[in-house]
């Protein structure tokens, strides 16, 4: 009991953690500022709104297919070289967007190079770092912690995205935001290391990238943690791409979709610390399960009640508390079930399929709006899959999947 205790108060490692979040909060802040960038891009290129949300379902899908394999190369080569990839991506993204002379051209840079660009420093590599040098009974506060850098990044690149466009125009916008990835490599020499570096490297259990994709696969509580965190990414997506319209079809003033997001991103903030929290003194696996019912209860009301402008501000603080709340207990999960000498690999699997739901969630929404003329459809199916994500989390077990004596670390 003593030895859990004096593990429960080991200090964190702040300079690892403040780096962390820095990255976190650079790599998040331009991806959620692009719906900025929408209106002042189509009117000089002549676009129209399905280019420009084909990039970014595109920039959703291949930051969900980068990360794993990052994962894996910033497990195997270290992290720092990861992130320095990450900033030649991410900036090479966003000045090709600037001066992107086609559609096509509007894919590449928009969507695939700044879709990987966000795979190799967003949440899976950060908070694998994290985990190599926190104490497991430390890790789901240090990951609530650098889930809410991520979450900050929206809050402060908003208005740094819109007052840059204001004063430079969208296309020098861009080129200053592109010139502020290459800060990464710099901010992630703490971050330095593989995944046989840090504090827990002694106890890592040794195996083989395949060995760990084919234990990680045929374990019931990973499958299940994959397929119930494909939900999170539908609810998110649909809501971020479709809430203010779905406010201008119910005759909500326009100035509440500017509000209402603005307050999921700072609740966020709140609601991501919390989990990370809670999560260091109950079961993570109950938390998930009362995070996505409580989504599930929280939509359910906010369409069966009358909605004003009142209930929209409710809903977006109720929503904003659980948006990424999920992600440091699903994190955590992993850690615990296989270790972390795989941890960036296996995270990314499980982002990935937050990725695929969350460019069904954007497809969806409109698809479905185009057939029934109303959002409630997607709506409806956001609430059932958010009480089929709580079944799916229930029978997960909190513990490290069990592996032969012998073939343990030394």
């Amino acid at each position: 009991m003593s030895d859990t205790r004096s593990a429960a108060r080991a200090p964190l490692p702040w300079l690892i953690i403040a780096s962390g979040c820095a990255i976190a909060l650079l790599s998040f802040g331009p991806r959620s500022a692009m719906g900025f960038f929408q209106l002042p891009m189509l009117a000089d290129t002549g676009w129209d709104r399905t280019t420009f949300g084909l990039a970014l379902a595109i920039q959703n899908l291949f930051w969900g297919l980068g990360q794993p394999v990052f994962g894996a190369i910033a497990d195997k080569f270290g992290t720092w070289k990861v992130l320095a990839l990450s900033s030649l991506l991410y900036s090479s993204g966003l000045f090709i967007m600037s001066v992107a002379p086609s559609p096509g051209w509007f894919y590449i840079s928009g969507g695939v190079l700044i879709g990987l660009g966000i795979a190799s420093a967003s949440f899976g590599i950060v908070l694998a770092a994290f985990a190599r040098n926190v104490a497991p009974e430390r890790r789901s506060m240090a990951f609530g912690i650098g889930t809410a850098a991520g979450s900050a990044g929206m809050l402060v690149f908003a208005p740094l995205s819109q007052g840059l466009i204001d004063t430079y125009g969208w296309q020098e916008a861009l080129v200053w935001m592109a010139a502020m990835m290459f800060i990464i490599p710099f901010l992630a020499i703490p971050l330095r290391g593989n995944a046989n570096s840090g504090t827990q490297s002694a106890i890592q259990y040794k195996q083989s990238m395949g060995d760990a994709l084919r234990e990680a696969l045929g374990h019931k509580s990973y499958v299940l943690l994959v397929s119930g965190f494909f939900v999170c990414g539908f609810q998110v997506a649909f809501i971020t791409a479709h809430f203010p319209a779905y406010l201008r079809d119910i005759g909500i003033d326009s100035s509440y979709a500017v509000l209402s997001l603005a307050l999921i991103g700072f609740f966020n903030i709140i609601g991501s610390l919390a989990s990370g929290y809670i999560g260091q003194l109950y079961s993570k696996t109950m938390s998930l399960v009362w995070i996505y019912l409580g989504r599930s209860v929280v939509v359910s009301a906010f369409l069966l009640l009358p909605q004003t402008g009142t209930s929209v501000i409710i809903f977006a603080i109720l929503m904003g508390l659980l948006w990424l709340s999920t992600v440091p207990p699903t994190n955590a999960l992993v850690a615990i079930m296989f270790g972390t000498r795989h941890l960036g690999m296996l995270g990314g699997i499980v982002f990935l399929s937050h990725q695929v739901g969350s460019f069904l969630g954007v497809w969806l929404g409109g698809y479905l709006y185009d057939i029934f003329g109303s959002y409630n459809p997607v709506w409806w199916l956001s609430v059932a899959l958010g009480i089929a994500a709580a079944f799916l989390h229930w029978p997960i077990q909190e513990k490290a999947v069990e592996r032969p004596a012998p073939m343990a670390a030394e």
